[in-house]
């Protein structure tokens, strides 16, 4: 199965705001990005997967990167601290993928006590590696490499890592606007704007973005040529087509798509959970909450809101 036909960077220079679904750790799979791009999500990214573990073990491939003919365009996140294995990972994917995005961003204590993640947006060096490397196996010359960033307390480090990055042949960046240490505190798209208005090539603002409003206006407001949603999306699948909260036909496309790829019980109810929740009652919740079944969930749902 060779990829792809749709090129983010072709998207990212058409001047429209190009949406993205953020990589999110067991939620951003195959079946969620398929329901996404029914609803106007113009890019999707997999969980983070850890590259090492990629590489050494066929049961990691295959129970941390599935994907079809319609799962396009997609960029494959990895978490890495060693060019040679992220460079290796990035082969494997390469037929099947845009693209890959080296995570630079996740403040998690693990990935950081991993030398992964957010650690790196203070190791430019090792970030220019990678990039090389990635770039040296991957023959496509249409395959992107991105990263994916916090930003730091002194942005003129930030923006010094994102010039160093662009010139080692970044494809993009994305840049969360908070530093390791915040974590719901208010985004901060003052400094998305300045990174943006020092780089040549795309950027993405990340950060707190619940709604198609918002995601213009932030768009707007930082001058990036895309955003990426994490938790809106959960919340509303639909988000990026306008809808205020998840309708109830993206509710019933969601049981289509997971029953039809074979998504596990507990993924499949989880995402229920997170798209019901604006919509449900207290009690109404604790009665979803408790189902211990698809069969239990389908008669829930067609008894409360038919099909």
């Amino acid at each position: 199965m060779s990829r792809k036909k749709k090129d983010p960077i072709e998207m990212f220079h058409s001047g429209q705001l190009v949406k993205v679904c953020a990589p999110m750790v067991r939620y951003s799979k195959l079946a969620f990005r398929t329901l996404v791009r029914k609803y106007s999500c113009d890019l999707c990214y997999t969980p983070m997967i850890v590259a090492a573990d990629f590489v050494k073990s066929i049961k990691a491939r295959d129970s941390e990167f599935t994907t079809n003919q319609g799962d396009c365009p997609l960029i494959v996140q990895f978490a890495a601290n060693d060019a040679r294995l992220l460079s290796d990972a990035a082969r494997i994917v390469s037929p099947y993928a845009n693209g890959i995005d080296i995570n630079c961003g996740c403040p998690q204590r693990w990935a950081m006590a991993e030398g992964y993640g957010a650690c790196l947006i203070n190791k430019p060096e090792l970030v220019r590696d990678m990039v090389t490397q990635v770039r040296n196996q991957v023959e496509n010359p249409g395959f992107s490499v991105s990263i994916k960033i916090r930003i730091h307390d002194d942005l003129k480090r930030t923006v010094d890592l994102c010039r160093k990055a662009e010139a080692t042949g970044v494809s993009w960046i994305t840049v969360h606007g908070r530093t390791v240490e915040e974590r719901h505190q208010p985004v901060h798209y003052d400094s998305i704007k300045i990174i943006k208005e020092n780089m040549s090539i795309p950027v993405i603002a990340n950060g707190d973005i619940r709604s198609l409003k918002e995601a213009e206006n932030v768009w707007q407001i930082t001058g990036t040529d895309g955003v990426m949603v994490a938790r809106g999306l959960l919340a509303n699948p639909a988000m990026f087509a306008g809808y205020e909260e998840t309708p109830l036909k993206c509710i019933w496309d969601w049981v289509d798509i997971a029953l039809e790829l074979g998504t596990p019980y507990m993924c499949f109810h989880q995402h229920l959970m997170y798209m019901m929740e604006k919509i449900t009652s207290r009690q109404e919740k604790r009665v979803f909450n408790a189902l211990s079944s698809t069969s239990a969930i389908i008669d829930y749902l067609t008894d409360h809101y038919g099909i």
